[in-house]
């Protein structure tokens, strides 16, 4: 059975980091909890599908580097780094939605940098693009969860909610001021919400 690795806890979360609503309930799960829950994840079909489109642009997501972490940031349920993987913020999950959604999310992120191979994680650019790309495709502005979230609007509410996200996300950047964040968001908006690969079109 494949199982993700454990990892210690206080650690940072990494560079492209799927944001936590503040209305995300702080319940949290032990690290055990959190690798079971990882492991059903991994059984998930859109966690399946992007897992095998990995496999076959060259870039295959190892059950190792899926880490399972107890993270300090507290504005943050899990990260992806280039080369490192990606990490669960075990102590911000309390339902196996969540963990799905991180992992989807995160393997947006890791196909992209597979895809790209020149991205530069730095680039306010490239990780608005990718960040368009994570909340679009992985369904986190699903209008179920934006209500979850108490954010009631109907009409027009997926965009809204794919660009506060992405923007949430750049803004963290070291490398990008509040104003470089939102330019960024805005300038790849159009090519980077409507590139849908690998799916056929946003699920």
């Amino acid at each position: 059975m494949e199982e993700a690795a454990a990892a210690a806890e206080g650690v940072p979360v990494p560079d492209a980091r799927t944001a936590v609503e503040p209305s995300t309930r702080y319940g949290g799960m032990s690290i055990r909890q959190c690798i079971d829950r990882i492991n059903k994840s991994l059984k998930h079909p859109k966690v399946k599908f992007l897992r095998e489109h990995m496999i076959d642009a060259g870039c295959p997501v190892w059950v190792r580097l899926l880490m399972a972490l107890n993270c300090k940031d507290q504005g943050f349920a899990g990260g992806y780094t280039s080369g490192k993987g990606i990490a669960i913020c075990c102590n911000h999950m309390t339902f196996q939605d969540e963990i799905n959604q991180v992992l989807i999310h995160e393997l947006i992120h890791a196909y992209d940098d597979c895809r790209a191979k020149n991205i530069d994680w730095d680039n306010c650019y490239h990780q608005a693009c990718s960040e368009i790309r994570a909340n679009h495709l992985s369904g986190d502005c699903h209008y179920k969860r934006e209500l979850l979230r108490g954010f009631m609007k109907i009409r027009g509410h997926e965009q809204e909610c794919v660009k506060r996200r992405a923007l949430k996300s750049v803004r963290v950047n070291p490398h990008c001021s509040e104003a470089a964040a939102r330019d960024a968001v805005e300038a790849v908006w159009d090519i980077c919400y409507n590139d849908t690969y690998p799916f056929e079109r946003a699920p």
